[in-house]
């Protein structure tokens, strides 16, 4: 094979996501090879053969006829496979160790935060109260872990090394030292009735969509030495039912959030999310993608697809993810 044109297209103006950036890093990393930011007029539509995308327009990528491969520059695909229009290639998710390390930072820091009991503290120092209370140890707090891909196996590692004990859940059967699995349909209420805090980093897919929902937590431990479990949701936006998860705060079926995903982002200015005492809100940066590390996984990716190499970490398009 011939070195590809690479195509870059990214549709934010955050400045985590600024497209001249992520260009800047390509072009660093890609050995010579020609890459495009998007949208190009002067570009000839038959010149690329790759694509980096984040959020695209649907439609932007069906008119690369010699497509080979989209990389997909965040962890979720669910945006992407939602476009009817895109083209019958493989679709690469990222999958590096910075994205990893990430995301367990992001879990980790917000199961001790519920665990340290963080939102009475606070509220404590500013009312300017010194009244601690009692503190149980990691070892009676059972956290359990919705999704055992590659993000939800390391959280739930280095939560157990910190001496929670850990459940967690998946589609299919995984086996993870230290954690007690639980898999399918048949075994999610008893993962459920386990749980004190519930960690989702579940995919999008039609099975999961709303899957955060009342019935969910009116199955999780009722004797939790937190008072009442506590969701976590740093998975994707449409895996939660946002009423049903305002209406169970507010009547203590649920203790707390910590939610960094939300169908509607950004959040609108008069949602209540912004303001509920029992809410830590966080702006979809629980594992903020890292240029370098990324446009480095994907130029690699492309010199050993083009030396006759496989492509990893593909989309498997009749699962979602």
């Amino acid at each position: 094979m011939t070195k590809g044109t690479l195509a870059v297209l990214i549709n934010s103006t955050q400045q985590n996501w600024l497209p001249e950036r992520w260009k800047a890093r390509f072009d660093s990393v890609c050995g010579g090879r020609r890459v495009v930011l998007l949208p190009d007029t002067a570009l000839d539509p038959a010149e690329v053969h790759y694509a980096a995308v984040w959020k695209p327009v649907p439609g932007d990528l069906g008119s690369f006829p010699n497509l080979r491969a989209i990389f997909n520059l965040g962890a979720g695909v669910d945006a992407l496979m939602a476009d009817k229009s895109l083209p019958d290639v493989p679709l690469v998710r990222v999958a590096v160790p910075d994205l990893t390390n990430r995301m367990t930072e992001y879990v980790v820091l917000h199961v001790l935060m519920h665990h340290r009991q963080e939102l009475y503290l606070r509220q404590s120092q500013r009312e300017k109260r010194w009244e601690p209370k009692y503190q149980w140890p990691a070892s009676a707090v059972t956290v359990g872990v919705m999704g055992l891909g590659t993000l939800g196996a390391d959280a739930a590692d280095v939560l157990r090394r910190l001496g929670f004990r850990v459940a967690g859940w998946s589609r299919s059967p995984r086996t993870i030292e230290g954690v007690e699995c639980f898999h399918g349909t048949a075994g999610i209420d008893a993962f459920l009735r386990a749980t004190d805090i519930l960690v989702s980093l579940l995919p999008l897919t039609p099975d999961t969509h709303g899957i955060l929902n009342r019935d969910v937590f009116t199955k999780l431990n009722r004797k939790s030495p937190l008072g009442a479990p506590v969701l976590i949701n740093a998975g994707r936006g449409g895996l939660q039912n946002e009423a049903d998860i305002l209406a169970c705060l507010d009547d203590g079926t649920l203790g707390a959030a910590s939610l960094d995903v939300f169908v509607q982002e950004p959040q609108p200015k008069d949602s209540r999310f912004w303001t509920h005492p029992k809410v830590l809100l966080t702006p979809h940066n629980a594992a903020d993608t890292d240029a370098e590390a990324i446009s480095a996984y994907v130029a690699e990716q492309i010199a050993r697809f083009e030396a006759g190499g496989a492509l990893e970490n593909v989309v498997d398009r009749t699962r979602g993810y």
